[in-house]
């Protein structure tokens, strides 16, 4: 069954929104031809955007003005302006979990791509630029037949740094270059920047980079994400926490910022004038508007006590650079703080500028919308057999395999004629869509999918995934005493992991553990356990019994994961993902708060650090791991082992050369053209066709303060058996092979800065000049 995806806000559970869905998301269709108002310059599409833009805020009045200031803005009839509803959600797929979006109406489902967590393991940015452009048709589609907004909150870059935050699935994963190229496919799929008539850059759909910033925390042993303070270093802000938002900004030119409910360092994210207007408005240059989280301007005055009246709560989030708010607080006390004098008609008509711009650009002033580019969409191109078959495409290639003894898998229609199927996450469909779903256009669970290669003997050995008490787990032991081959089908939910919902462990939740480990002792063929999950679990029991014959990650992969992980098992697919987070042992959450969002080890203390860039203890699964029904081998044909990197000879002179290793800000090189070639070749030595991905890390000289290691290139080729590819990537030096000081400056250490490829291992030496 589908189940009900959490929404962003605040307010979302003390309101009845249901009668809003159905109704909420009408297009914006001002600037009728035939009405009086057709005529003025905002209307007039020949006259650049800006002019426009300044004509409508000089023609509203200051109460018209305050009503656009909101996610439910309001109309201005007199203007022929509708109300319009800002949040709707895409993070895998038109999401029915926010106001923006209904399915009541012609269009009644949409394309349920896999769980962000799950197509990151894919490691393709082609494969996420491609779900994003469908994502794109069908949310236009449904805009232009009344059904939804298009300004989408999406995508979630945050840095999935501890492996208990229920949100985690949402994310790229772990790696903070990864989700900034992740951040960077999926805006720029969604948006599909062109030049209009005038000159300036239009878009199809605004895409919102998300939850600015350092937000991994939903609801923890007495930490809420509504009054939790991050204490962030400027040193980890600026080489984990902040590196997707950038590349969302000045890589991908995503139209809008949505700050969080958290605050940073004392002060909240949405009234944090350094890091709204310091950072993402003029560091970054942000040509878009930026968006509270919903009702997070109301949060920092209720739940933080930050300001001592709502007055000035709307003015902290004015003056910081907030362009509009979710959620009714800011509408319910915008007006007397005006009055008081607290923000001005000025801070007004610039958080305006930045939002009317943003629809200006979408065409919302344009007049019909199905005489503008992409009005040619409709309910055709929702759910259409492409779209379906990139889902399933997605799902096939975020499966992880993860153990494989005596190659088990795949399994044979010919051999294993009867297959037990078990566990409550093999026939509950609705748990393959994670959060933040919509309807999807049709899926089958793995039970009916499965069923299509051999026949199946269902027990569900866990009434559900909490497993707790009584369960009927020897139904399910004599179910695989006496079938070919065992499949196991467990993991977690909604009900374990999700918005407002941090897990507690890493273990599978109840009796899982019990259900696995009986049912592989009893299996009369070989034992497939197949994991359902967002974050990581702590599966060392299995991957140590010899008894279970292989592993399967199979994340949540949305409305085509059923059949994705029937072909895998057989073999219709050979599985080629990589896990985009570490798989830590129960212990190390035992050592580490999830308040406390310090990355780096500290051996004082005995803190052992966040993610695979610097963490060094013990795991499950590393970070980038994954097997393939066949072998593989690469070799690097083409490097530099020696680089010069030029830079101003004023500050040449400046530095001490008597020493070892030195480092210099990456703003005092000339990094134009400042790249490392890579080639690789890859062998495909088995004899099944599959992919492989290259990861390609780099080791700075400078071991105090930089990471272990850090991904700098990855590539996913496909690679027929007993055939070779050649992979070319190019490591920019500036970005790739600096590191970030403990005052949050990026440096270029010169010296030996060592590659690893695999098992190979190449060094290139920086030199200055």
């Amino acid at each position: 069954m589908l189940f009900p995806s959490q929404c962003s806000t605040f307010y979302l559970f003390s309101l009845l929104i249901l009668p809003y869905l159905v109704t909420a998301a009408q297009p914006a269709f001002a600037c009728a031809p035939w009405t009086d108002v057709s005529n003025l310059p905002f209307c007039n599409v020949n006259l650049p955007i800006q002019t426009r833009v300044q004509d409508l805020l000089w023609r509203l009045t200051i109460e018209e003005k305050l009503g656009l200031l909101v996610s439910s803005a309001s109309s201005v009839p007199r203007l022929g302006i509708g109300a319009y509803e800002w949040w709707s959600e895409s993070l895998h797929g038109v999401s029915y979990a926010c106001l923006g979006v209904h399915f009541e109406g012609q269009i009644r489902a949409a394309t349920s791509f896999p769980q962000v967590i799950t197509t990151a393991a894919s490691f393709n940015e082609s494969l996420w630029g491609l779900i994003a452009m469908a994502v794109s048709d069908e949310m236009r589609a449904m805009y232009n037949v009344g059904q939804s907004g298009l300004t989408v909150w999406s995508p979630n870059v945050n840095v999935f740094v501890d492996p208990r935050w229920g949100r985690g699935q949402e994310t790229p994963g772990e790696d903070p270059v990864m989700v900034g190229k992740y951040a960077v496919a999926y805006v720029q799929g969604l948006q599909q920047r062109y030049i209009g008539q005038t000159g300036s850059a239009r878009l199809k759909l605004a895409a919102t980079c998300k939850h600015f910033t350092a937000y991994s925390l939903e609801d923890w042993n007495g930490f809420s994400r509504y009054s939790f303070n991050a204490w962030v270093s400027q040193q980890d802000l600026e080489d984990t926490y902040n590196v997707p938002f950038r590349a969302c900004v000045v890589q991908a030119n995503a139209a809008g910022v949505m700050c969080t409910y958290n605050q940073i360092n004392g002060v909240p994210s949405c009234a944090n004038k350094d890091l709204l207007k310091g950072t993402i408005r003029d560091q970054w240059n942000l040509d878009g508007y930026i968006v509270s989280d919903c009702d997070a301007v109301g949060v920092f005055y209720h739940a933080q006590g930050y300001t001592a009246s709502p007055e000035d709560a709307v003015a902290a989030a004015l003056n910081a650079g907030l362009d509009l708010s979710c959620g009714k607080f800011l509408a319910e006390n915008v007006q007397s703080a005006l009055n008081q004098g607290k923000i001005t008609e000025t801070n007004v008509d610039t958080a305006l500028n930045n939002t009317l711009t943003v629809q200006m650009k979408l065409g919302m002033f344009d007049g019909n919308p199905s005489d503008q580019p992409y009005g040619y969409l409709g309910p055709n191109d929702v759910c259409s057999p492409t779209h379906q078959n990139l889902a399933l495409e997605a799902a096939r290639q975020g499966i992880v395999l993860l153990k494989n003894d005596y190659n088990a898998l795949p399994l044979s229609s010919d051999v294993h004629r009867r297959v037990a199927i078990i566990g409550p996450n093999s026939v509950d469909a609705g748990i393959m869509l994670g959060d933040y779903n919509g309807i999807p256009c049709k899926y089958i669970s793995p039970l009916q999918a499965i069923g299509s290669y051999a026949e199946t003997i269902y027990q569900i050995g866990c009434t559900n995934v909490a497993c707790q008490g009584d369960q009927p787990i020897e139904a399910a032991v004599d179910a695989a005493r006496n079938t070919d081959a065992s499949i196991l089908i467990v993991g977690l939910d909604w009900t374990i992991e999700g918005e407002q919902k941090d897990r507690i462990d890493l273990l599978l939740p109840g009796r899982q553990e019990d259900l696995v480990s009986n049912v592989a002792m009893a299996s009369k063929g070989p034992f497939i356990l197949v994991i359902m999950s967002g974050g990581p679990v702590d599966i060392s029991f299995a991957k140590n019994n010899p008894n279970v014959s292989a592993i399967i990650w199979a994340g949540y992969g949305g409305e085509a994961g059923g059949i994705a992980i029937a072909d895998v098992i057989f073999g219709a697919y050979n599985p080629g993902g990589k896990l985009p987070m570490t798989w830590y042992p129960q212990e190390y959450v035992e050592q580490i708060s999830m308040a406390v969002m310090g990355m780096r080890a500290d051996s004082s203390w005995n803190y052992p650090g966040r993610t695979y860039r610097f963490y060094t203890g013990p795991t499950v699964y590393p970070f980038g791991y994954g097997l393939s029904y066949t072998q593989f081998s690469h070799s690097l044909t083409d490097a530099p082992t020696q680089l010069s990197v030029p830079l101003d000879r004023q500050i040449l002179m400046s530095v001490n050369s008597t020493e070892p290793t030195q480092a210099v800000r990456v703003e005092y090189a000339r990094c134009d053209g400042l790249y490392i070639p890579l080639q690789i070749d890859v062998n495909n030595d088995g004899y099944r066709d599959g992919t492989y991905t290259v990861l390609v890390y780099t080791t700075t000289p400078v071991s105090y303060s930089a990471p272990v290691k850090q991904l700098v290139g990855f590539e996913r080729v496909y690679v027929a058996a007993g055939s070779q590819a050649r992979v070319e990537l190019t490591l920019d030096v500036c970005n790739d092979l600096s590191f970030v000081d403990t005052d949050g400056v990026r440096m270029i250490p010169f010296g030996e800065h060592k590659l690893q490829i695999g098992e190979l291992n190449h060094s290139v030496t920086l030199v200055m000049t």
